[in-house]
């Protein structure tokens, strides 16, 4: 079976967009919305019929699709407990940097660490934040359920997933996984250390 490829040759996952490689300013809002439709043409889609706010709409729902995309497979995985589920947040972000020819990465991260337009805290940035929520309180929760202390616990899933998303862009500028290796052994060391079973 032949993934769909987008413009870019990326395959089409939540970190295979235009913003997770690029950001949004470096995204207009027709190229974002660009599919391929045969070997040599291309289909632009009006972007405003779709989201109306525009740009930053936009990047609310790529931010809210690939957060919850992610906590399904957190949930699923983690009832095999952290450790299985430290192994499958680590494997998700290695196929997407890994399919990509480390052009894609994360967008959450892409949307958390960009500018605001103006002063207010735009619905993408609250996004991001509430995403970031869900991925550390679905570790912690794992991490305590096997015996951690629960400030440990906290502290454990906030490790995690800042150390993940740092790695996922060091692996593109290195073009290269041992980042995420390097860290999936001490991660994968701190859980074993910090649980009872």
């Amino acid at each position: 079976m032949t993934r769909r490829q987008d413009d870019y040759g990326c395959a089409r996952r939540p970190g295979n967009s235009a913003r997770a490689r690029c950001g949004s300013r470096a995204t207009n809002t027709a190229s974002a919305a660009t599919s391929r439709a045969s070997g040599s043409a291309s289909v632009v889609i009006d972007p405003y019929h779709y989201f109306p706010d525009g740009k930053q709409q936009l990047a609310t729902e790529a931010v809210r699709y690939t957060g919850e995309w992610v906590a399904r497979t957190l949930r699923k995985e983690l009832e095999a407990g952290p450790v299985a589920g430290l192994r499958a947040f680590l494997g998700l972000w290695r196929g997407i940097v890994v399919d990509s020819d480390f052009r894609a990465g994360c967008p959450v991260l892409a949307v958390a660490i960009e500018e605001p337009p103006s002063d207010e805290t735009p619905a993408a940035l609250v996004a991001a934040a509430d995403v970031f929520t869900t991925w550390e309180r679905l570790l912690a929760d794992s991490v305590r359920a096997h015996g951690a202390e629960p400030a440990q616990a906290v502290q454990l899933a906030t490790l995690t997933v800042a150390a993940v998303e740092g790695t996922v862009a060091m692996c593109r500028a290195k073009r290269s996984t041992q980042p995420l290796d390097h860290t999936a052994d001490q991660l994968q060391t701190l859980i074993l250390a910090t649980i009872t079973d």
